[in-house]
């Protein structure tokens, strides 16, 4: 088991997606903020997994994304990432092209990019399918 302080910063905080503070997600942590003033904190990771979803679904239904290089584009813009490389990675891991139309609401699909985010924020992903699955389900 890696020290909990050597940890990178969204597996710590149970935010494996690095979801900055601003909606008032389930399973916050309440004293978060001072644990963290800049990404969210919550109680368990299935809570920031479920966070992760959410977004991911949301950035399809309510902005209309439909391929990696919209939705990665949006969610980890170059101001703040390396954008190219991370839609590369996770188009990869999808096996599509950065362009070709997902359907990120399709558990398989969610799956894959959910892992390949964590993957890419954290330089690990940690959590089994399990873990995965249940944040997945508490997001629809």
């Amino acid at each position: 088991m890696i020290e909990d302080i050597k940890k990178p910063r969204g597996i710590r905080n149970h935010n494996p997606g690095n979801i900055r503070w601003g909606d008032n997600w389930l399973g916050l942590d309440d004293k978060g903020r001072a644990k963290d003033p800049a990404f969210c904190v919550f109680t368990a990771p299935v809570y920031g997994i479920r966070a992760l979803a959410k977004v991911l679904i949301n950035y399809k239904k309510i902005h209309g994304l439909k391929t990696v290089r919209q939705i990665i584009s949006r969610y980890a813009p170059p101001n703040e990432n390396q954008t190219a490389a991370y839609v590369q990675s996770v188009a990869q891991q999808l096996g599509v092209y950065p362009d070709t139309v997902i359907d990120i609401e399709e558990c398989g699909v969610l799956m894959v990019f959910i892992k390949a985010v964590i993957r890419m924020e954290n330089g690990i992903q940690p959590y089994s399918n399990q873990e995965l699955l249940k944040g997945i389900e508490m997001a629809r």
